[in-house]
């Protein structure tokens, strides 16, 4: 007998997907912080300030947060990301002081292959040389951070050395819509579609779950890992542009610490850190609620040391859902199987 799914059944089956997704929970919780927040300040949302911020602030992490996603749902990890931020940071500003009259277009690019690069040499580390990521890329953060430091010295990029209209990309908008905000959801948009829709974005999923099982499918395990690497390392690349269009200026310590926020922001969206599963979307969310709870914790009277545990105890709390659900549906799937086989 064949079942035959009316429209009603399917825009039914669609709003408990939405409200089941662990990416609508994050997003209830970035609408519940913003509402309280408001209620205490208003003009945290009801300014003009306000709202521009609450869009603008994270979207260079969303980027980065983007990549980040892609790496860890193959099981891995890239901490060189926030390394790669501030030598693409520090590079697009002396391209403007070295090549004067450089088109921005060509800032942009160099900006994003230079990330490229760094990323392909952290993924043909951890592809070819079968070492974790996590060491790799620890290695490649301090190296990548080191020859920042030789490189920019005591010197620094100010706002002067660069265009106004490069620097306008970091501050204006289109309507009430940051330029930074639009590229960054363009970005996610792009991922998303790649990892639904095209066959080596389903094929990370694989790897993550089981590399030794995709490895003896015939998946090209390899190329794809080296793929998550270099997207990532191509968006920190985009992310330290971007970071000197917003900010203005770069130094030796440009991108500190987003590495680590960037990993935050994709767990706590719902990108399972042993890999396999989990979104670009989810991620995104989770790099704004972690940047909005950064901004909402000090109005509400929260302590530096509080608002810090705060989101360690998100980040926590992320891996201990993601290890129980992962429980609850390995036990579903040997129940199922035991059924079968009566």
């Amino acid at each position: 007998m064949t079942v035959v799914q009316t429209p009603a059944s399917a825009i039914i089956r669609g709003v408990r997907a939405f409200f089941g997704a662990r990416e609508t929970g994050i997003l209830a919780a970035l609408i519940l912080v913003i509402a309280v927040t408001t209620m205490v300040n208003p003009t945290f949302l009801f300014s003009p300030d306000g709202f521009r911020d609450l869009l603008l602030t994270p979207s260079i992490l969303v980027l980065i947060a983007v990549g980040q996603a892609m790496v860890i749902i193959t099981r891995s990890v890239d901490l060189s990301v926030g390394s790669v931020v501030g030598l693409t940071a520090y590079l697009t500003g002396r391209l403007f002081i070295d090549v004067h009259g450089i088109p921005i277009i060509l800032v942009f690019v160099a900006g994003i292959l230079a990330g490229a690069v760094l990323g392909l040499v952290n993924g043909a580390l951890v592809a070819f040389g079968k070492v974790p990521a996590l060491v790799i890329t620890l290695g490649t953060l301090y190296a990548y951070r080191g020859i920042n430091v030789l490189w920019t010295g005591s010197n620094r990029v100010n706002a002067s050395d660069m265009p106004a209209d490069f620097l306008a990309l970091g501050t204006n908008q289109l309507l009430f819509i940051p330029y930074l905000t639009i590229i960054a959801l363009i970005v996610v948009l792009i991922a998303a579609w790649y990892l639904r829709n095209r066959r080596g974005g389903r094929e990370l999923y694989a790897i993550g779950s089981d590399p030794a099982a995709a490895q003896l499918y015939g998946l090209k395990v390899t190329q794809r890992v080296l793929v998550a690497f270099i997207v990532s390392g191509a968006l920190a690349g985009l992310a330290g542009v971007l970071f000197a269009a917003r900010y203005g200026t770069s130094s030796s310590q440009t991108g500190t610490g987003l590495e680590l926020q960037a990993v935050g922001a994709a767990v706590i969206g719902g990108v399972a850190i042993f890999g396999g599963s989990g979104t670009v979307y989810g991620a995104a969310i989770g790099a704004v609620l972690l940047l909005t709870i950064n901004r909402a914790l000090p109005i509400l009277g929260i302590p530096d040391f509080w608002q810090q545990a705060v989101v360690g105890a998100l980040i926590l709390g992320a891996i201990v859902l993601d290890r129980i659900l992962a429980l609850r549906l390995s036990r579903k799937l040997i129940a199922k199987r035991e059924v079968s086989h009566e």
